[in-house]
């Protein structure tokens, strides 16, 4: 169990990867210049010594790689000011310069590099890189800004006697990766009350039900009266519903592998969750995502004509069908279709509702009357789901994952059934190719949907996509 500071997946990922091209990419120029600055008046030595400065940039980006890999210093990079990242962009400038001239001399070519090279290598790089990160910083922190929801939503929860310095703390602690939207006060009725402009929104009576319907990503539990065999009923409860908790102080009893020792807002937490993941295999996954994503609209965009002339001589209305539906942690979005139905599908449904195939919160017929010839055919071999590769381009789905519920569907939703909300929704996903169109039980697709999220890895997407495209070329697609 490490200590870290809370953050979220995205956070993290922001701190390394393009950070990390950012430092390539500095090195490569600071290089380049230096090398123009040196022989401005022409270089006139032989080839293998100009082989020597090609090797040795390269040398460069791999001292930087361990550098960062050893060191950590990106971690923190949005929390640092100015000055304190010049400092760590000098340091890691003069730590390069060390590397550099060890290697040149343990390979006996310092007699033949020229060390202006490597001096203006080094200031140059300086500059260089300090300009691209904080060019990086602004730019992320601005898009953060028009964009919230790339922030993690926080609930505080909390007591009355505890909740004004609890919040002004909190408030004045926050940083970019998280944003407090919520409150619940637990020993009193408060709602509609606000704390630093943040409403209380639920009690010790309507808790769960609030935060069930909410789009939440973390709850932070502030209640030092509390006794453990409560705080850890509260803690299971926001892990049933896939939600990360983090509690202000240590839980004894509970689940070691789902705990992560942190601070948040400047207070000692432990955090649980279900949910961790490796950032580095999330990065695959959703490199995954956007070359799939693209892949599919190339195809999409190839079929669309055939498709839409289909669709429109056989029923009037839209080629696409969109609809809301529930995505990661309770977040709403715009999933796009093929239309497969008559454009009064949604309205027929109620007076279908019996003949339902479906026990629990789904609706399925085998002939169902809504759905057209066209729609029929393009169920089969799951075209109508092909714009959804918008909706994995831009993040709201991934190409594995689970099944995105309706608005309907969500609000009846248990504790244990929220937790299918815990990762991001996909386009395929384990009951899909679990024989889907012979499941006719909600709870066996719940089942089957935290199966993958607690063994989820890259290998078993490979291993469900190949099964998808499997089942799609035998027409063992929707029905």
């Amino acid at each position: 169990m490490g200590q870290r500071v809370y953050k979220n997946r995205r956070s993290r990922l922001m701190e390394r990867y393009p950070l990390a091209a950012i430092d390539i990419v500095s090195i490569l120029l600071a290089f380049i210049v230096a090398f123009v600055l040196r022989f401005k008046n022409g270089y006139e030595s032989d080839i293998s010594e100009l082989s020597l400065y090609q090797y040795m940039c390269v040398m460069l980006m791999f001292c930087s790689i361990m550098y960062s890999m050893f060191v950590e210093w990106n971690v923190g990079f949005f929390a640092r000011k100015w000055k304190e990242e010049l400092i760590e962009v000098v340091k890691y400038s003069f730590a390069l310069l060390v590397l550099g001239s060890v290697f040149l001399f343990l390979t006996h070519n310092a007699y033949m590099f020229s060390r202006s090279v490597m001096l203006y290598f080094a200031m140059f790089n300086v500059v260089i890189n300090y300009g691209l990160r904080l060019l990086y910083k602004s730019w992320e922190l601005e898009s953060i800004a028009r964009n919230p929801d790339k922030s993690d939503r926080v609930m505080v929860i909390t007591s009355s006697k505890y909740a004004d310095t609890l919040m002004n703390k909190v408030m004045q602690n926050k940083s970019w990766h998280f944003k407090i939207c919520s409150v619940a006060i637990l020993d009193k009725n408060e709602v509609g009350k606000k704390y630093q402009d943040v409403t209380v929104i639920a009690n010790k009576d309507n808790l769960y039900d609030i935060v069930r319907q909410q789009a939440l990503d973390v709850v932070f539990i502030y209640l030092p009266e509390m006794d453990h065999v409560s705080a850890g009923e509260m803690i299971n409860e926001f892990e049933l519903m896939g939600i990360t908790c983090s509690y202000c102080t240590e839980i004894p009893g509970l689940d070691k592998k789902n705990e992560v020792s942190s601070s948040f807002a400047g207070y000692s937490v432990i955090s649980f969750s279900k949910q961790y993941r490796d950032y580095r295999l999330v990065a695959i996954k959703r490199a995954m995502d956007i070359v799939g994503g693209l892949v599919g609209l190339i195809i999409t965009g190839i079929i669309i004509p055939f498709v839409a002339i289909a669709i429109k001589l056989e029923s009037p209305g839209p080629v696409f069908f969109a609809q809301t539906r529930i995505g990661k942690n309770g977040r709403r979005f715009k999933i796009y279709k093929f239309r497969s139905m008559y454009i009064d599908a949604e309205d027929r449904k109620k007076e279908l509702a019996d003949q339902n195939e479906v026990e629990g919160l789904m609706f399925k017929m085998e002939n169902d009357p809504r759905v057209t010839k066209v729609g029929k055919f393009i169920r089969k071999f799951s075209i109508d789901e092909l714009p959804q590769f918008y909706n994995i381009l831009i993040g709201d789905m991934s190409l594995v994952g689970t099944r995105p519920p309706t608005c309907d569907e969500f609000s009846q939703y248990n504790n244990y059934y929220r937790r299918r909300l815990a990762i991001t929704p996909g386009l395929t996903g384990m009951w899909q190719v679990s024989g889907r169109s012979d499941i006719d039980n909600f709870d066996e697709v719940v089942r089957l949907d935290l199966d993958y999220i607690d063994n989820w890895s890259i290998g078993l997407d490979i291993k469900i996509l190949f099964e998808t495209v499997g089942a799609v070329i035998n027409g063992r697609g929707s029905k």
